[in-house]
């Protein structure tokens, strides 16, 4: 090798064994500073109430403080974006759901990122079941009766939804398309009002969040069939699975989880994982997620990179057959 080269060569791997070691010294050092702490939805909601709980204990257990920055807009893209784009050295994370990470990518045209390629997992941090509820006046008591009524009378009982595209819509179109049964969509511009018709019969059923009709079943204005987890709801022990109930596979749930913006040093990651399995095993911390519905999740990078993984497919194809569209 001539002379010349022979020293560019070395010099570009002196550089490269400091560049790396720089890497190592900040991972080794961090966090150093505050970390912002990016949530794709309006304060008071539950990914911004499970944010700040999980927030304020890393805060604790990194010892700097976490800032917290709610994006709302564009089903939780604009936080997405906002994260993917920034600096990939870990002081700017995101409360990531299944909308954000698996749902929206077929929802939307363009959502400014790639949420598998901009974005690394940390981990899962809890999931929240939906419930199957229908109004009194249907006639049915279990998942069964309901697949054998609804298949009775094609397209005469109505599903409500927070919108087209939304979790509870996702949720019914994965019920039709597994059971082969037919209903019809009647998208509201939010929960609430889809919940409000629902109660007044004008609906039939909806595929609704733990918290927001607890106290309509318990009062006997809905009645509960089943949860849309894999396992058994603690909230709700009594009540069959979907799966176990007569569709088998069946599983369509909200979750969360953090993570960094792609690139980011692994010693970092790793960091965060920890801390986060640290948070998520304290019984304060626990007993609060759970009083919401969760159900705490946790565990490897990798575990939650699979979840989320194994998620987009099976929301792709029912986004696809649905024809469902972000409004």
């Amino acid at each position: 090798m001539p002379p010349v080269l022979r020293g560019t060569v070395v010099c570009a791997l002196a550089f490269a064994v400091l560049a790396a070691s720089a890497v190592a010294a900040r991972a080794q050092n961090y966090p150093s500073k505050p970390v912002r702490f990016v949530i794709g939805f309006s304060p008071g909601g539950p990914s911004d109430i499970l944010t700040r709980l999980v927030g304020s204990k890393l805060a604790e257990g990194l010892g700097q403080p976490f800032v917290f920055d709610n994006r709302p807009g564009a089903g939780g893209n604009i936080a997405g974006e906002i994260t993917a784009k920034s600096p990939p050295d870990g002081y700017t994370i995101l409360m990531g759901n299944n909308s954000i990470l698996a749902t929206n990518a077929a929802l939307y045209k363009n959502m400014g990122f790639d949420p598998v390629k901009d974005l690394d997992p940390v981990a899962l941090i809890a999931s929240q079941p939906n419930i199957l509820v229908v109004h009194p006046s249907v006639p049915v008591k279990t998942v069964r009766e309901l697949i054998a009524f609804a298949k009775a009378r094609p397209g005469q009982l109505n599903y409500a939804s927070s919108g087209s595209g939304a979790a509870a819509h996702l949720a019914a179109e994965l019920f039709k398309s597994m059971t082969g049964v037919q209903m019809t969509h009647v998208p509201y511009k939010g929960a609430a009002p889809a919940l409000t018709d629902v109660l007044a019969g004008q609906c039939q059923l909806i595929f609704a969040t733990s918290l927001s009709v607890q106290p309509y079943i318990k009062s006997g204005r809905l009645r509960a069939l089943a949860v849309t987890t894999a396992k058994r709801a603690r909230a709700n022990p009594e009540l069959p699975t979907v799966a176990e109930a007569g569709v088998p596979g069946f599983e369509a749930n909200t979750w969360h989880g953090i993570v960094v913006t792609a690139r980011t040093p692994a010693a970092i990651t790793a960091r965060l994982n920890s801390e986060v399995n640290k948070v998520l095993h304290r019984p304060e911390v626990r007993e609060r997620i759970e009083g919401l519905g969760g159900e705490i999740i946790g565990g490897t990078q990798q575990q939650f990179a699979a979840y989320i993984q194994s998620e987009i497919p099976k929301w792709t194809k029912v986004v696809k057959e649905s024809g469902a569209r972000a409004e």
